[in-house]
């Protein structure tokens, strides 16, 4: 397995310490998914990239969400899945922000599923479509099915 080779220094938007609300759009884009689904796609987006997927802020709390940060500007070219799926970007009409953790220290309600490396900076936003989408229809197929 290749370790993903880290950064030299945290990005701009990586708070010191603690965690920090940025602006979606701005320095990212993300894709917000819940629960169960979120962790299904994080697994499948880190087993597919040999754990070099890119930055994933985790929610500890409520609906565990999960945050998947794509480069600014990239995630309203998808049409994701309808309730399973939300874009948080500067063109969506309305400000969204996204809780980001630092990369060392206490930060709870937040961390990190997957950080941000040297080569994988964000998300695949085509990967993360793909994911998204399988993992959606799999587990709609299992709801019916039960």
């Amino acid at each position: 397995m290749n370790f993903p080779k880290p950064l030299d220094k945290a990005p701009s938007w990586v708070p010191a310490s603690g965690h920090a609300l940025r602006h979606a759009g701005v320095h990212f884009d993300a894709v917000r998914v819940s629960g169960v689904l979120a962790e299904d796609v994080a697994y499948r987006l880190m087993t597919y990239t040999d754990f070099q997927a890119g930055p994933i802020v985790r929610e500890l709390t409520g609906r565990r969400y999960m945050y998947f940060l794509v480069p600014p500007g990239t995630a309203g070219a998808y049409r994701w899945p309808p309730g399973e799926a939300r874009t948080l970007t500067r063109g969506s009409g309305s400000a969204a922000y996204v809780g980001v953790p630092a990369f060392e220290g206490l930060t709870w309600p937040l961390d990190w599923r997957s950080r941000p490396t040297a080569a994988m900076p964000f998300v695949e936003p085509d990967l993360l479509h793909l994911h998204v989408t399988e993992a959606c229809a799999e587990h709609a197929a299992g709801a019916r099915g039960a």
